[in-house]
């Protein structure tokens, strides 16, 4: 794996920040969501979110 600049490594941690606050609130949604439907939908963002997070933890492996 490539050495990443100090830049490149403050962007992915604003990156994992963003996202971990993202998947926070989706699931706090998702549990305070009237119907099942919504649910679903808020947990799915979530979920993506969660991936998103987890790609960019593995560029710092």
């Amino acid at each position: 794996m490539t050495q990443l600049s100090e830049k490149e490594l403050s962007t992915i941690k604003d990156l994992l920040s963003e996202e971990e606050l993202l998947v926070k609130k989706f699931k706090m949604l998702a549990e305070h969501s009237e119907t099942q439907q919504l649910k679903c939908k808020m947990e799915d963002i979530a979920a993506k979110h969660q991936g998103h997070f987890n790609e960019l933890y593995q560029k710092l492996s």
